[in-house]
């Protein structure tokens, strides 16, 4: 039976699983990365300790797994989208002030000004991200990088989407995916591709002078073989063989998707893929291409061959809820609890606001009269605005644990709520969808899948696997190792629902739709102050 390696860098860190042709993990590596944090929302990391630390986790994923090497039949690759900046032969060239970070991570936000200079273009491919360029997003971070490091800028000899960046690593290929250029560099496939104009107005003449040599001229579908597989440098840092055929990849949220959505054939269209992790994102996929203000797209091919993608979440979703209980006064006396238990603090919360209560109703009740707007990076979707920030209202003179799990429990219905809104943002342009599939390591528990099923008043499915991240882009190392097979026919193989959790009826939706108004009251006064 074929193996296949699935290789994920996420915002901390860097990880590998192995799994059977049947979907079936059998081993998995994992190491740390170092993420640098400077004023001005500035996030920077380096490629070369990135690429170490795959090496690390794909040596360690192997040996777990004791499968050999040669048995790897194809490998997929999917990382954050954040912004890889090289000189000649890959030399690290300084993003900021250190000489060793060559990466403008996806959070960074430093681009703001360059993002609303962009938006103030009203340019044609601005339809395409939801009319509201993100600064997350990768040319506004490259205007700043022309206007504030003009040096780096012209040195560089090519800028990459992460996970671009590790398929070139791997293979020595330049091509990008279709996934990375057309989600976060405005790409658009069904218009030609590159757009001149667009280049032209903001300011980044020379990219489009250059014929788009720095930021890719060829484009292929994620899954695509590239070039002749591992390179026999990449091969002998990785501990595979050289040659194995190595897939054009996704962005870490697209390929949670990828491993979720088709699961027991069902159609991808039928479900919204939430990936709730660091951020949190929302895909959903469409036969046609709808536009829908503030979400992101649609894209053509960016996530399932042949089908629209239209991209929401949150900037901040996990990052948000441990933002939110670092202000509490029993974080730290909670934090030892939880790690004596060898868990992370929401989970431990999570066993703290389940003890003893019974039902949805009792867990509700705990968080009563208190209310979230967990926006601490600002709102990505539907409302795409980067200004805003989070409110907690109802908090009273309580230290204790309790309180604490009060908090958590507003934060995370907190995120429902903004998940609900991209739904009927959604809903209100004719998408619908028959239910959520769910991943990413912030929404395991199920109190929290519970909580946003009755938040959304949408179902809920858990995956089978623990690592739909890492599936998903096995599914990719699958495409690019077994020729004439269809994305989806792949996915229906080794992707398959594990649970699914309805909503709530009776008091609990009540209670849900008037903290709802609530949230949305709040949101609407932090938007206003934010003017």
């Amino acid at each position: 039976m074929d193996h296949y390696l699935g290789i994920d860098v996420g915002t901390g860190s860097a990880r590998a699983g192995v799994f059977d042709a049947t979907g079936k993990l059998l081993g998995t590596g994992k190491q740390d990365i170092s993420l640098f944090e400077g004023a001005g929302h500035r996030v920077e990391q380096s490629s070369a300790e990135i690429w170490q630390a795959v090496c690390i986790a794909t040596r360690a994923a192997l040996k777990s797994s004791g499968i050999a090497a040669a048995d790897i039949a194809g490998i997929g690759f999917d990382a954050t989208c954040s912004l890889v900046v090289l000189g000649q032969e890959g030399a690290t060239l300084p993003v900021g002030d250190n000489a060793d970070r060559d990466i403008i991570v996806w959070m960074d936000h430093r681009a703001t000004e360059q993002a609303e200079r962009i938006n103030a273009t009203g340019h044609r491919v601005l339809d395409y991200v939801g009319g509201i360029i993100s600064p997350e997003m990768e040319t506004p971070k490259l205007l700043w990088l022309k206007e504030n490091k003009p040096e780096v800028f012209d040195k560089a000899w090519q800028f990459f989407d992460l996970t671009d960046f590790l398929t070139w690593k791997a293979t020595g290929s330049l091509a990008r995916s279709i996934c990375t250029v057309t989600c976060k560099w405005t790409y658009v496939q069904k218009s030609g591709g590159w757009d001149e104009s667009f280049f032209r107005s903001i300011g980044l003449a020379e990219l489009a002078d250059e014929g788009f040599a720095r930021i890719g001229t060829k484009i292929v579908e994620a899954g695509t073989a590239l070039g002749s597989g591992l390179t026999d440098t990449a091969a002998a840092d990785l501990g595979l063989v050289p040659g194995t055929p190595v897939g054009a990849g996704l962005i870490d949220a697209h390929a949670g998707g990828l491993g979720t959505v088709g699961a027991a054939g069902a159609s991808p269209t039928d479900r919204l893929a939430y990936v709730f992790g660091t951020s949190s994102c929302t895909m959903t996929s469409t036969q046609d291409p709808v536009f829908v203000p503030g979400v992101w797209g649609p894209y053509y091919s960016a996530m399932v061959p042949g089908l629209w993608l239209n991209e929401g979440g949150q900037s901040a979703a996990g990052a948000a809820i441990a933002k939110l209980l670092q202000h509490h006064p029993a974080h730290g006396v909670a934090s030892e609890k939880a790690r004596a238990k060898a868990l992370s603090l929401p989970d431990w919360l999570g066993e703290q606001a389940t003890r003893n209560a019974g039902s949805m109703e009792a867990i509700l009740d705990k968080a009563a009269g208190l209310h979230v707007v967990p926006e601490f990076l600002g709102n990505r979707a539907p409302f795409a605005d980067p200004n805003t920030r989070a409110v907690i209202a109802g908090l009273g003179m309580e230290t204790d644990i309790n309180s604490l799990v009060a908090l958590y429990i507003a934060g995370i219905c907190g995120i429902g709520y903004g998940l609900r809104q991209i739904i009927e943002a959604q809903a209100e342009r004719g998408i619908t969808i028959k239910s959520i599939v769910i991943s990413g390591g912030a929404g395991r528990s199920d109190m929290v899948r519970q909580l946003l099923a009755d938040a959304t008043g949408v179902p809920l499915e858990a995956p089978e696997t623990e690592e739909p991240v890492l599936l998903g882009a096995a599914v990719l190392g699958a495409l690019a190792g077994v020729e004439g097979v269809r994305a989806t026919d792949i996915m229906e193989r080794m992707t398959r629902v594990h649970r699914e959790y309805h909503p709530s009826n009776g008091s609990v939706a009540s209670t849900h739709e008037k903290r709802l108004a609530a949230f949305k009251n709040l949101q609407e006064i932090a938007r206003k102050l934010a003017d």
